[in-house]
């Protein structure tokens, strides 16, 4: 039987034989709303706790953080709204910032702003990319936990601080969404290490709010860079916008994240004895950075030693130049990995390798990317020149009444195994 998942900007077929039973795990079908902007003017006219935009109409400047180009929010939709509202507020566009919310990925140069910002809004209002390690970022004390609080001066020192994203899952911090596209995107590097750091801990998991202490230290490290308001999306497996949620950031994760699971989280029949993974393709899978969360979420429901084919561009390599430069340092076999991230200071980059040699060292993992060879054997990814090629040499292999499942949008899923 012929089969499609997503791939760069396109689509990977591939065959499995006729009659093997075979299940696919993806995001519930949901209906995108029929009109984005209209959905999105509602949201902020009816924020979710009542604190919308007209409670900052003394405001003379505001910053708008936004995610990056590995993601796939719908600013085309989001962002008009928004800026008209500010505008209507009485703020002159040279008052409004958009700052790109890069984290520790590389700041985006102005050449490559189109991928990210609408054309209206990028011709209208002033754009910036965040440096994780610029010199200027302000301090801001410490959370509870000890994470060092830093944030990009521009936002800082708006009268106004809004961030725009999507509520989806995330493999450690549970979901993405609310304040940690400024948290973690217009942090410092000392911080956002001191957060990550937090992934060691089990309750650190892909779908935990309430009880994840990384979620809720990223909780803390918004409330120090006084984020007023949050305007963000939960999406169905198109990309399409299904629900706009507005208002104070803890408000809008409230009533956002049982939404997302509404659409993200399905059940599993597992565990399986071959997965074969696409993290959704474009912009999921541009990175290895990005594309690793879809082998970890397929691992989740992996029978150990059973085997993960992820299926994933990579047209940018791996998105971590210290990922890269730690791996050329380690052992090349994954519990000799292991062992020296066990022994070394917690790193961000690192920290890849550390996650796909966790999962990778009870699985078999193949990877099929653009990748060089070369790349994808220093990360110890496992090349694979052949996708089909090596699904038929998995199917082969598997055992009696094997489990087989595709997860196509692997990076947007929550899959639960019954128990």
């Amino acid at each position: 039987m012929r089969y499609q998942i997503p791939y760069g900007r396109g689509q990977l077929t591939f065959q499995l034989p006729d009659g093997l039973a075979v299940d696919w795990i993806a995001p519930r079908e949901a209906a995108g709303a029929a009109d984005p902007l209209a959905a999105v003017a509602a949201a902020l006219d009816a924020p979710v706790d009542g604190a919308g935009l007209a409670a900052h109409a003394g405001a003379r400047s505001a910053a708008v953080a936004i995610n990056d180009k590995t993601r796939p929010v719908p600013l085309a939709h989001l962002l008009p709204p928004l800026l008209s509202r500010l505008e209507a507020l009485g703020l002159p566009a040279a008052a409004i910032t958009l700052l790109i919310a890069t984290g520790t990925h590389q700041p985006m140069p102005p050449e490559e702003f189109p991928a990210v910002v609408p054309a209206g809004p990028l011709g209208r209002y002033r754009v910036r990319s965040h440096d994780c390690d610029a010199p200027d970022l302000v301090d801001l004390g410490v959370t509870e936990r000890g994470t060092r609080v830093q944030v990009n001066r521009a936002f800082h020192e708006a009268d106004l601080r809004i961030v725009v994203g999507n509520i989806e899952p995330h493999q450690f911090a549970g979901f993405s969404g609310g304040v940690k596209t400024a948290a973690i995107g217009l942090g410092g590097r000392a911080g956002i290490n001191a957060n990550h750091a937090l992934l060691l801990d089990p309750r650190s998991q892909l779908g935990e709010y309430d009880e994840n202490p990384l979620r809720q230290d990223i909780e803390a490290m918004g409330d120090r860079q006084g984020v007023h308001l949050a305007l963000n999306a939960v999406l169905n497996n198109r990309k399409e916008i299904v629900h706009v949620l507005c208002g104070r950031p803890r408000a809008v994760m409230r009533a956002g994240v049982p939404l997302a699971r509404q659409v993200c989280q399905v059940p599993a029949a597992g565990p399986y004895d071959l997965l074969i993974v696409a993290p959704g393709g474009h912009p999921k899978d541009i990175i290895v950075y990005q594309s690793q969360k879809a082998f970890g979420h397929a691992s989740l429901i992996a029978r150990p030693g059973g085997t993960v084919l992820v299926a994933a561009a990579c047209p940018e390599g791996s998105g971590s130049a210290r990922h890269e430069a730690w791996m050329r340092q380690a052992p090349r076999d994954y519990a000799g990995v292991l062992e020296r991230f066990r022994l070394s200071p917690f790193q961000l980059g690192p920290h890849k390798g550390f996650q796909i040699a966790r999962d990778a060292s009870r699985v078999r993992l193949g990877w099929f990317s653009e990748m060089p060879a070369e790349l994808a054997e220093l990360l110890l990814l496992n090349p694979i020149a052949d996708f089909q090629a090596a699904v038929d040499e998995a199917v082969a292999a598997l055992p009696p009444a094997g489990r087989v499942a595709i997860l196509p949008m692997a990076n947007a899923t929550i899959p639960r195994l019954a128990g």
